[in-house]
């Protein structure tokens, strides 16, 4: 005997079914591409203007974080796309994929920007402090706001936390250019430009390294970090009229929610409605999973059954 109890999501075999609808954060993906290319048409038209090298390379990395931006965005929209017949979970592992992507993008503009740090150690250049000042400055308080309409939803989408991460890394390489642009004029020291510029790359990359390994994590179906699968497994077992948990599997469907399936062996003493409701209802307050199918089996079906990973 079997059975499967769903809630807040459609089956596979439903696709219609009702959602939850997620954070709006469309509006702040908005405003901070808006805000990102305002930003970038001021920084490369002043590198003309200057022949500052320097602005012309920041402006080409900024320009890549618009890129970035309107990847997480469009990953944001397609996970609201509603589930059909031939995408039956919808396209919500699309904010999986672009946190990935956007930790990608990062990792190599920081390396290329250490690159470019490591060979003008070798033949440094005079730069336009004061423009460079300014116009870094600017470019502090458009990414500190970018990365500010992010902050809320950071704690609890890995895709928005990959949009955040990216805003602040770059907020946190113009500080370094206007500190960089403050000793060249206080002490005239050609080789503070790199120096600045290396430190700047090792600190955002030690903090995209933990999205680069969430991410890959998560597209491989790896339970999500937050959820402890030793735990859900006890609080299954200990559902009244629940004997044994097997089969028990846990994946995010998208950066901001998980998904849970499991085979529950009865000891018959409730019916299967009242376990199937306490089951899910401790799925729900205890980890925050609103996906779940459950399947009911008598002992002597569950006999027949070969453990699995993950499961008992």
């Amino acid at each position: 005997m079997s059975s499967t109890h769903d809630h807040g999501h459609a089956h596979p075999q439903d696709p219609h079914g009702h959602d939850h609808p997620m954070p709006a954060h469309g509006r702040a993906f908005g405003i901070g591409i808006l805000l990102n290319i305002g930003f970038v048409i001021i920084e490369a038209w002043y590198g003309w203007v200057t022949g500052s090298l320097a602005l012309l390379a920041d402006a080409a990395h900024n320009l890549s974080d618009v890129g970035g931006l309107l990847l997480a965005w469009a990953a944001f929209a397609a996970a609201r796309l509603k589930p059909d017949e031939r995408h039956t979970y919808g396209w919500r592992r699309g904010s999986i994929l672009a946190s990935f992507a956007n930790a990608i993008i990062l990792l190599v503009a920081m390396g290329s920007l250490g690159w470019e740090a490591i060979q003008r150690f070798a033949d440094p250049s005079p730069i336009s402090a004061v423009t460079v000042i300014v116009v870094a400055a600017i470019g502090v308080v458009v990414n500190a706001v970018t990365a500010w309409l992010f902050m809320a939803g950071s704690k609890s989408d890995l895709n928005i936390r990959g949009a955040f991460l990216h805003m602040a890394a770059d907020a946190l390489v113009s500080v370094g250019v206007v500190i960089a642009g403050l000793l060249y004029l206080w002490q005239g020291w050609l080789w503070i430009d790199p120096l600045a510029s290396l430190v700047i790359a090792a600190v955002v990359v030690i903090g995209t390294w933990s999205l680069f390994r969430q991410s890959l994590h998560l597209l491989f179906d790896g339970v999500p970090e937050h959820i402890n699968l030793a735990e859900v497994l006890s609080a299954l077992q200990q559902v009244p009229g629940v004997a044994s948990v097997h089969d028990l599997h846990v994946w995010a469907m998208s950066t901001a929610e998980q998904s849970l399936t499991a085979h529950l062996v009865a000891t018959g003493e409730r019916s299967n409605n009242d376990m199937l409701l306490a089951a899910q209802q401790v799925l729900r307050e205890r980890f925050g999973i609103e996906h779940v199918t459950l399947q009911i089996e008598i002992e002597s079906c569950a006999a027949a059954c070969e453990p699995r990973t993950g499961s008992r």
